[in-house]
């Protein structure tokens, strides 16, 4: 059994956001414009808020060059109302971004200054101040 193809827009899923799989070893001589071009695309195509999703799962070990790409690639998205966030990214590439002090939004993790979801502070009347 067949179906025509039906007139209009084609079925999208908004909560998705579009993702950029970004393969390594990144080394010092690579340049950004290849996932520079393809991630303005993603951001110019998308529609789910500015967000695209990069995954750093096969970049390889971590290093400033890979830092370097993803300090780029922020730097673009949010050049173009955007912004991304990191899928699978290694620990200790977590570890470096934080070091450098480019504290980037990972999927699965609450935004930082934000509390996990389900946690409530409560203080109770007579708790010294510390």
């Amino acid at each position: 059994m067949s179906y025509a193809p039906v007139p209009g827009l084609t079925d999208v899923d908004a909560m998705r956001p579009p993702v950029l799989v970004l393969r390594g070893p990144v080394t010092p001589d690579d340049g950004v414009s290849g996932p520079g071009d393809a991630l303005r695309a993603l951001l110019e195509g998308g529609g789910t808020g500015g967000v695209v999703v990069c995954d750093v799962g096969g970049l390889g070990p971590p290093g400033l060059a890979a830092v370097n790409l993803l300090a780029r690639l922020q730097l673009l998205a949010r050049r173009t109302g955007g912004r991304i966030r990191l899928r699978d990214p290694d620990p200790a590439l977590c570890s470096l971004l934080d070091l450098v002090g480019l504290g980037l939004e990972v999927e699965g993790q609450p935004a930082q200054r934000e509390p996990a979801p389900g946690v409530e502070e409560a203080v109770e009347p007579g708790d010294p101040a510390v």
